[in-house]
């Protein structure tokens, strides 16, 4: 715990208004996927065709579009930000998987490629000063 502590002070101490563009420009994406997974069934469901058969299309389907829609809006705001992102790294780390064992789309394998480093960087930086988590700490 204490370690995260650490993190979260250097977080704090190293934080510009770019970085905090750059969460809030990952959580608009990742809330903007989960509602076009959402309105557009079918292309998810295309999406997850060469893993079908690992797991079913009905878990993926309500696991993968609320994770998107919740954890983007979570992230947007700065709340809970480390838990919205464990949420997203078993969606993106497939998606980039899926790219290997189904047919290739260099653009899709790309942008999950960035958006998955983006978040693992986001997991160990924080949410940073202009968050909502940052407001409720220092209201404690």
């Amino acid at each position: 715990m204490s370690y995260i502590k650490s993190l979260n002070k250097w977080a704090n101490a190293h934080t510009y208004y770019p970085l905090d563009m750059l969460r809030i420009s990952l959580g608009i994406f990742l809330f903007y996927k989960g509602v076009y997974f959402v309105s557009n069934l079918n292309v998810l469901i295309d999406l997850i065709e060469p893993v079908k058969s690992v797991a079913g299309d009905v878990l993926l389907v309500h696991y993968i579009a609320p994770a998107h829609f919740i954890g983007g809006f979570l992230i947007i705001f700065g709340l809970l930000t480390r838990w919205a992102i464990i949420a997203q790294l078993p969606i993106l780390i497939g998606a980039v998987i899926i790219n290997f064992i189904g047919k290739m789309h260099s653009g899709n394998l790309l942008l999950s490629s960035i958006v998955l480093l983006v978040c693992v960087f986001f997991l160990f930086y924080g949410s940073g000063r202009h968050s909502v988590d940052k407001y409720l700490k220092m209201q404690q």
